[in-house]
């Protein structure tokens, strides 16, 4: 079961995600929890942000990661040569290892965007010894104000066309979501966590074209824009970035719900 996840290969993912996700990585470990030694997972690793901040932790004996995207492994593997590290691709919501073979599995902002997440947080318990840690963040439905800014102006510019395309709330991404699932699938010690990050823009480009040419159905809806349609829109976007104070850096505090627990 692939991710309903629209990418449009790794450099466009690292320009609009992969950035905010190695943000995201160490405070999310620090809420976490990381095993002194063992064998442990990053189920649906992405460019690898969370893989390489577990590489960090030298008393891991094995670090696996496994993402349903070709070009995301290819990207990782690049990324590093740890030993210890070892990526391959598969389904989060079928994890290719046997029952009871980690000490940790973690998924970072993956879950709100597979096929089946309840099938996929039972897996991460299947995989797991008996006691084991297991854990997982989203983004919070409204948690990414610089997405809000983005997705209400292009909504009033192109309402027509852009309302099929405009994001819908994700499964898991309200709160006590994400907590309710892994208590349901048998974990216990559950806890849960809000965590907050800020999203940096050097200046109005930086913010708008990873964006408008990178992830997700934006960008071939952009695309298959007429050139004064499209430039229109650029220009409707930028007035909201810069809210009548000119270009420049902007900061967006953006938030994921976490939840922690054991096998």
């Amino acid at each position: 079961m692939p991710s309903n996840f629209v990418a449009k290969g790794a450099d466009n993912y690292e320009a609009s995600m992969g950035r905010w996700s190695q943000r995201l990585a160490e405070s999310f470990l620090a809420f976490a929890g990381v095993p002194a030694r063992g064998r442990v997972l990053d189920a649906g690793c992405g460019t690898g942000s969370l893989t390489l901040a577990l590489a960090t932790r030298p008393g891991l004996d094995e670090i696996q990661a496994l993402d349903f995207a070709e070009d995301f492994i290819t990207a990782l593997l690049g990324r590093t040569t740890d030993p210890r590290v070892t990526v391959r691709q598969g389904d989060v919501c079928a994890l290719p290892y046997e029952a009871s073979s980690f000490q940790a599995v973690y998924s970072l902002l993956v879950l709100h965007f597979v096929s089946d997440a309840e099938r996929a947080i039972g897996e991460m318990r299947r995989v797991l010894q008996p006691g084991a840690l297991a854990a997982a963040a989203v983004w919070a439905w409204g948690g990414m104000p610089s997405w809000r800014l983005f997705w209400d102006a292009v909504l009033e510019g192109e309402p027509e066309a852009a309302k099929g395309i405009a994001p819908v709330r994700r499964p898991m991404t309200g709160q006590g979501e994400l907590r309710a699932a892994f208590e349901r699938a048998g974990f216990t010690d559950v806890a849960e966590t809000r965590l907050t990050i800020l999203m940096e823009y050097a200046d109005f480009d930086d913010f708008w074209y990873p964006t408008a040419y990178g992830q997700g159905r934006f960008g071939a809806f952009f695309d298959a824009l007429p050139r004064k349609r499209r430039d229109r829109l650029r220009e409707a976007v930028k007035a909201s970035y810069c809210a009548g104070s000119g270009d420049g850096p902007r900061k967006f505090p953006s938030a994921a719900w976490a939840v922690r627990s054991a096998a």
